[in-house]
C-alpha cells in the first residue's frame, strides 16, 4: 500500500508535469487566444479569472513571447510567471477577490498580476470610493517604475493608477505593507525562506495568503516525505482569528529577497 503522503506527492508531481507538457498547447498568437486555450484545457477554470485575464494584455507586461504559457525574464533577476500560474493564484484566492476587497501583491514585478487582481476587485467607475484597492510591492525601484510604465500602456491601467485603486510601493515585501492592512488577500510572487508571521498578521479575518515557500530553507527537510523544494502554501485566517495552513503543490519561483545591499 502506498502511504497517503506519497499519493499526495505523486498527484502533485503529475499535475505539475501536465501543466508543463500543455504549455506549448496553451500558448497563443494573441492574448485572447492564450487565455481561451488555458480555459479550454482546464488550467484556468473560473469564469471571473478568465475574464480578468482577458482584460489585461500580457504584451504590455512581458517583453518577449508574451502569449507563451511560460515564465519570461523581466530584468534584475526577476521573471513574470507563466500565465497558468497566475491563473492558479487567482483561483486559490478568488473567494477573497470580490468587489471592494483589499489586496497586497508582494513581488509585483512587471505589474501584470496586480492589474488582474484589480480587475477582480474593482468596478468600471473610478469615483466609487467603496471599490477595491490593490497594492503592489517590490524592493527593486526599477521594477516598481517598470510596473507603472506597463500599466500606463492601457487606458484602463492609467485609470486604475490615477484613481488610486492600484498603487506600487518600493519596500521589503517580506514585511508586507502595514499601512494598507488588513488585506482580504495577500499574494506572494517569489519563494520565501519561511512563512513570515507578519504577513499572516496583516490578513483580515477572514482572509487568505498564497505564498511559495522553500522547504529547504524553512528547516523542514521532509516535504511530503521527500527532499525539499518549493511549495505553495495557502494560509487562511478564519473569522475567529484562528489560522489554517495547507501545502498544496510544488513550484519553482525566484527567491523572495530583501532590498539590494548598497
Amino acid at each position: 500500500m502506498i502511504p497517503s503522503h506519497l499519493n499526495v506527492y505523486l498527484v502533485l508531481r503529475k499535475t505539475t508535469a501536465n501543466c508543463m507538457s500543455m504549455a506549448w498547447y496553451c500558448s497563443g498568437s494573441t492574448n485572447a487566444e492564450l487565455v481561451e486555450n488555458l480555459f479550454r484545457t482546464g488550467l484556468v477554470k473560473n469564469e471571473r479569472v478568465k475574464n480578468a485575464m482577458l482584460g489585461v494584455d500580457r504584451a504590455h507586461y512581458a517583453p518577449s513571447r508574451p502569449y507563451s504559457d511560460s515564465p519570461q525574464p523581466i530584468g534584475h533577476g526577476a521573471t513574470i510567471s507563466a500565465p497558468h500560474m497566475h491563473g492558479h493564484a487567482c483561483e486559490y484566492l478568488i473567494n477573497f477577490l470580490k468587489p471592494g476587497s483589499r489586496v497586497l501583491d508582494i513581488g509585483s514585478g512587471s505589474g501584470y498580476l496586480t492589474h488582474v487582481f484589480a480587475n477582480l476587485v474593482t468596478g468600471p467607475s473610478a469615483s466609487d470610493i467603496s471599490d477595491g484597492h490593490v497594492i503592489g510591492v517590490d524592493h527593486i525601484q526599477e521594477l516598481v517604475d517598470l510596473s507603472h510604465r506597463n500599466m500606463c500602456k492601457s487606458d484602463q491601467g492609467r485609470t486604475l493608477l490615477d484613481s488610486g485603486k492600484v498603487e506600487f510601493i518600493t519596500a521589503d515585501g517580506r514585511l508586507g505593507w502595514k499601512a494598507g492592512a488588513p488585506y482580504d488577500a495577500i499574494h506572494v510572487g517569489a519563494a520565501a525562506d519561511k512563512l513570515h508571521p507578519v504577513l499572516i498578521e496583516q490578513l483580515r479575518a477572514p482572509g487568505r495568503l498564497f505564498i511559495p515557500v522553500d522547504t529547504e530553507s524553512d528547516g523542514n527537510p521532509l516535504a511530503f516525505g521527500f527532499g525539499g523544494g518549493q511549495y505553495i502554501w495557502v494560509v487562511d485566517k478564519k473569522e475567529d482569528g484562528s489560522v489554517h495552513k495547507e501545502k498544496v503543490f510544488q513550484v519553482s519561483y525566484v527567491p523572495l529577497t530583501g532590498p539590494p545591499k548598497k
